[in-house]
């Protein structure tokens, strides 16, 4: 029997803003934070409001496992510059295995 290792991870962001989510979705969808997610590997799969409270965000991605959280350990700041209130920030990643 050979035996599959997954080498990608699902990683739930969820965190609050102190921007409009407009302003901070404009920024995440941006043409250089998609060629960053491209250059390592990162697909982003969901990015959402609370439908109850307009500043809680989740974000969802795939990624090699340990990329995504590497990522927002290394770029902290320019995150925090769109809104992102990093305090907040609850961090879940699953594999499939």
């Amino acid at each position: 029997m050979i035996e599959i290792v997954s080498t990608m991870e699902t990683t739930i962001w969820t965190f609050s803003l102190n921007v409009p989510f407009a302003t901070w979705a404009a920024i995440y969808d941006s043409e250089d934070v998609a060629k960053m997610h491209e250059a390592v590997g990162i697909k982003s799969i969901f990015r959402g409001i609370s439908k109850d409270d307009p500043s809680k965000i989740c974000a969802i991605q795939q990624a090699p496992i340990g990329v995504a959280q590497k990522i927002f350990e290394d770029n902290k700041e320019m995150i925090r510059s769109s809104g992102h209130v990093i305090e907040s920030t609850v961090i879940s990643a699953y594999s499939d295995h």
